[in-house]
């Protein structure tokens, strides 16, 4: 009943923020992507007035409308990258994967990527369960030195780096990284 209280509420929130559906609502983290198209299909069969609420992971909407549009002013030589269970489940990992050969010259997703069993907050209470759920991509890794380390889900980018001792960010964070002008401090007074 809780859930459903709070589905009815931001859902109503998101319809008015977003003009009823006129604009997309762009989510920047997939587990919460995909958290909310499943409660914005499940509202639309009780709360019709909801459709057609779009919801876009950030990776996509990047992929699709803004990296046409930008000049990657700089690229790394060698990219890892970790997709996440919302990401497959979405559909996205072809995006994040366009993103990640947009910024890096050589792209590494390793064959042992699986579930980093974060889960929330259980990775936090429990990073026993992070460890033993990626064992095989850390083996896979642990050698080899990227450039940057990536993902699509903040939680899920905590576990990894705790697993593998490397620090994974959103892939956001580095095509912004490559993309924004250098600030030029000289003419700063101080």
């Amino acid at each position: 009943m809780g859930y459903d209280d709070m589905v009815e509420k931001t859902l109503a929130a998101l319809w008015a923020a977003s003009d009823s559906g006129r604009m997309p609502v762009v989510c920047d983290n997939s587990s919460c992507s995909e958290g909310l198209v499943v409660a914005a299909e499940k509202a639309a069969e009780k709360h019709p007035e909801f459709h057609p609420l779009r919801i876009v992971d950030a990776v996509d909407f990047a992929a699709e409308h803004v990296l046409p549009h930008i000049d990657i002013t700089d690229r790394l030589e060698t990219l890892a990258v970790h997709p996440t269970c919302s990401s497959t489940r979405a559909g996205s990992n072809a995006n994040l994967n366009k993103l990640a050969r947009s910024v890096a010259a050589s792209v590494i997703v390793p064959d042992a990527w699986g579930c980093c069993a974060f889960a929330d907050d259980r990775g936090m209470l429990h990073p026993e369960l992070t460890a033993s759920a990626t064992a095989a991509e850390s083996t896979e890794i642990e050698h080899a030195t990227f450039d940057a380390y990536v993902s699509c889900n903040r939680t899920c980018e905590i576990g990894i780096t705790r697993a593998t001792g490397h620090p994974y960010q959103h892939i956001l964070k580095v095509l912004d990284r490559l993309t924004a002008p250098a600030i030029d401090d000289s003419s700063t007074p101080g």
